[in-house]
């Protein structure tokens, strides 16, 4: 039986059955941690890893999607937040254009976003959106020249202060079918492991 099936089994038997303690509510009684424990396959018949990675990739897909949605009004973003203190980060570096902090989903030993303070119009890199019709909401124009160069050496030293200056990446998701979740332009400092390529 495939780990799809063998895993939709198990969900809905878990449904049709679970029944919460009323003495601790968080943890399952004995008769569901059976239940749960007879339908899990061997590691080399259904990776938990390979399982999670593709729930992990429609949910960024998802989220992507969503987050277009939302791009054009101009409200602030999570990182306005980040930038104003408002929401803690780990932050590795910063001066008076860019902030520099540690993706709270790392996908290599070093992820490290580089954002501007100062957002100015700078969502994507790609297309036009407009907040009505009278207000864009400009993407990378030749004003911004100076801020993404600022941003790429932003990353150098960034890849200097984390030890990886000898082999790191540095990515700009632009639009939802680049999976970008945030509308204030972003690059992502992967490194600490090899780096595959093609990388997506």
């Amino acid at each position: 039986m495939s780990c799809r099936y063998m895993a939709a089994v198990s969900s809905s038997l878990l449904r049709s059955s679970i029944t919460l303690s009323p003495f601790n509510p968080l943890k399952p009684p004995n008769s569901i941690r059976l239940i749960q424990s007879s339908f899990q396959l061997p590691a080399r018949q259904c990776p938990r890893r390979a399982m999670s990675r593709v729930g992990a990739t429609h949910d960024e897909e998802a989220a992507a999607r969503a987050a277009a949605t939302e791009a054009d009004s101009g409200a602030p973003t999570i990182f306005d937040k980040i930038i104003s203190k408002e929401i803690p980060s780990s932050i590795v570096y910063e001066d008076d254009k860019v902030l520099a902090f540690r993706d709270i989903n790392p996908q290599a030993p070093v992820h490290v976003l580089v954002i501007p303070k100062l957002r100015d119009g700078l969502t994507e890199l790609g297309k036009l959106h407009f907040v009505s019709r009278m207000i864009p909401i400009l993407m990378a124009e030749p004003r911004h020249e100076d801020i993404l160069g600022h941003l790429l050496h932003a990353s150098k030293i960034v890849a200097e202060k984390e030890g990886i200056v000898d082999g790191f990446r540095v990515v700009i998701n632009s639009g939802a079918s680049a999976c970008q979740s945030v509308y204030h332009l972003h690059l992502h400092v992967l490194g600490g492991r090899q780096l595959k390529w093609p990388p997506g």
